[in-house]
């Protein structure tokens, strides 16, 4: 049996029990004087329970989970929550107002946790959200979507080898899963650090709303938030499909320059030795096929047809059974296309 839930501290402000509030935290400013914050939102159920933050736009160009956050909050799901939700849908306020993934400093914020106080510009950044968000939950998922012109196919990436990570990642219910060590300075890997189960949300296209990953993205916070006991889903959110687990994934990167012309959608079967598509220069000429080396999922690809020799232009996961992964992800999105179809949207007026 739950017990009775007490008042929520955030940067000086109190959140009572059974009540919500949005605030600002503060951030360092602009050499214009402008004062920046951070927005939060706080939802501080009346029975205690977990403490869960859902963070996005840490790389400033990555909106996508914008919108998951500003849907989430208005979820009917959120009347009766037990615990506590921290919802936080512009980290780098910095990189959103300027359409850039970094900060002012060209830092990614998302290499320089846990930061300190008097450090670098990203670096008192970090700190500010470990001390005033991290340390105070209990679980996390951070949004994210394909950077530099790339596209992903939605997917969790989560340490697997952490039982309450796999936990998180199992109940979100993407088709896909990709074990992913943590990187130095990263969120992730702060938060295990702090040992609070964690993962990551990835989808679609920096500075691009993706309707369907939109949709996913929302399911599987809600799921994650009926896992841990913080909300009770009567329907499922997600069709019941198998979800594997990929240990390994690897870049094909181009082997010369030109203009690509890609033969693949996200979420396809490549096997070995066949083709991603092909490189060719303006006329056409000195034509290359881009052969894959290992048999996988299309988990993400360059948006560019421009390419230099180097770039990085498709991400493949790797399976023992890409087969049945390839069509377990076929009906996971035609069931959301299907319920995305079946809203009645007005029409503008």
């Amino acid at each position: 049996m739950s017990s009775k839930n007490t008042a929520f501290y955030l940067a000086e402000n109190k959140i009572e029990a059974g009540s919500r509030l949005t605030l600002s935290l503060p951030v360092p400013g602009q050499s214009t004087y402008t004062p920046l914050s951070m927005p939060v939102h706080i939802v501080n159920g009346k029975e205690e329970g977990p403490i869960l933050f859902v963070s996005a736009a840490i790389h400033g160009d990555e909106i996508n989970g914008i919108e998951i956050i500003r849907r989430l909050l208005k979820s009917t799901e959120l009347d009766n929550i037990i615990g506590t939700l921290i919802c936080i849908p512009i980290v780098n306020v910095y990189g959103f107002f300027n359409f850039t993934r970094y900060l002012p400093d060209r830092r990614d914020l998302n290499r320089s946790f846990p930061g300190a106080k008097h450090g670098s510009l990203a670096s008192r950044v970090a700190h500010v959200f470990a001390t005033e968000i991290v340390q105070k939950s209990t679980h996390g998922i951070d949004l994210h979507t394909g950077s530099n012109n790339r596209t992903n196919l939605p997917h969790v990436r989560a340490n697997l080898d952490d039982e309450g990570c796999e936990e998180l990642a199992l109940a979100f219910g993407t088709p896909v899963i990709l074990n992913a060590n943590e990187r130095d300075g990263s969120l992730r890997q702060y938060a295990l650090e702090q040992n609070i189960p964690m993962l990551l949300y990835e989808a679609g296209e920096a500075l691009r709303f993706d309707e369907l990953s939109i949709s996913i993205g929302l399911s599987g916070i809600l799921n994650v938030m009926d896992k841990i006991g913080m909300i009770e889903i009567f329907e499922p959110n997600t069709p019941e499909i198998p979800i594997v687990e990929a240990r390994k994934s690897s870049w094909i990167r181009a082997p010369l320059s030109g203009l690509l012309r890609k033969e693949l959608e996200l979420g396809s079967r490549i096997k070995k030795g066949e083709s991603f598509g092909k490189i060719a220069d303006a006329l056409g000429e000195n034509e290359k096929d881009i052969i894959s080396p290992v048999t996988g999922i299309l988990l993400g690809q360059t948006n560019l047809p421009v390419v230099n020799e180097g770039d990085a232009l498709f991400h493949i996961a790797r399976f023992s059974n890409s087969e049945s992964v390839e069509e377990a992800i076929g009906t996971f999105h035609e069931a959301h296309i299907e319920g995305l179809e079946s809203e009645d949207y007005p029409e503008p007026s």
